[in-house]
């Protein structure tokens, strides 16, 4: 008996559902991640005040806006040339 082919078969993972909306708002460890830096190296643009911050409703918790994110990357690009 030969071997069934997986060539008409749907991948695994296909029935999942992606959510079509970006996330907007970022915890501060995923702000670090998005950025390529370390948590306290992303603590410290926020305490000397060159990333903006989101505070929860109690106001413990810190979110970043992803576009405050890519507004930082923005203005940090320099070339050599």
């Amino acid at each position: 008996m030969a071997p069934k082919s997986k060539v008409n078969q749907a991948p695994a993972k296909a029935h999942r559902i992606i959510n079509p909306v970006a996330k907007r708002l970022y915890t501060l460890p995923e702000a670090a991640h998005y950025l390529g830096r370390s948590l306290w190296s992303l603590r410290s643009l926020i305490w000397s005040g060159a990333l903006p911050v989101v505070r929860s409703e109690r106001g413990r918790k810190l979110y970043v806006d992803v576009q405050d994110l890519e507004a930082f990357i923005s203005k940090s690009k320099f070339s050599y040339l």
